[in-house]
């Protein structure tokens, strides 16, 4: 490979990391208060509440079964809107948060509902508000759990970053088409694929390593 290719894959290395970094970080904050009200208010916890968490639960279904290439080309206007283009590294961001946010609401339920219910019962007989329980029992208890879920998602973030390509966002998946795709450039396709699959298992691996400290 030329230099000019060697410096192009390092550039999409920083601007895939950049995206998964961001889009990350956004999806957990706005994903993280979802899954917490998921759980809180579906039958027999805390907060009970059957109507906002029907309504919660279709919303996030609905986001959630969208094949991420299609909430791409949908989201196109939004961000225009939000970024003043719908092309680059920064514009890619927006779609990748969007389709994160279900999926981190659900792996969140799913975690905090593995917490044991004598925990909740004991802190609530203490007297314990429900803000107080969610914050100081439910989430310290379900952390290796969540540190894995969070491992997950992040790996998805990055998959769906590769995917941003075919509309004109930055990073390996846009380098991936560019050269290895159209220009039939093998070689390129086949250390961007690579690159990928090491940062996948580099996420993962880390995720499952800070679980097990956790839960020690």
């Amino acid at each position: 490979m030329s230099d000019y290719i060697i410096e192009t894959i390092q550039n999409g290395v920083l601007e895939t990391l950049q995206m998964t970094f961001f889009a990350s970080a956004l999806a957990y904050v706005i994903g993280l208060p979802i899954g917490i009200l998921l759980y809180t208010t579906s039958k027999g916890r805390i907060l009970q509440n059957r109507p906002v968490n029907f309504i919660l639960g279709i919303i996030v279904n609905i986001c959630r079964s969208l094949p991420f290439l299609i909430l791409l080309v949908l989201l196109i206007p939004f961000t225009r809107l939000v970024t003043g283009t719908s092309i680059g590294t920064t514009a890619s961001v927006v779609p990748l948060t969007v389709g994160a946010i279900p999926i981190v609401a659900r792996m969140v339920e799913s975690s905090l509902s593995e917490v044991q219910p004598g925990i909740i019962e004991a802190a609530a007989s203490m007297g314990a508000s429900p803000a107080y329980i969610i914050f100081h029992f439910i989430l310290p208890e379900a952390t290796p759990s969540l540190l894995l879920g969070a491992a997950i998602n992040i790996a998805t973030v990055l998959g769906y970053s590769a995917m941003a390509g075919v509309i004109g966002g930055g990073g390996l998946g846009a380098i991936a088409l560019q050269y290895g795709y159209y220009r039939y450039e093998k070689e390129v396709l086949w250390t961007t694929v690579s690159i990928l699959v090491i940062m996948v298992m580099i996420v993962q691996e880390g995720g499952g390593l800070l679980a097990r400290k956790t839960r020690k």
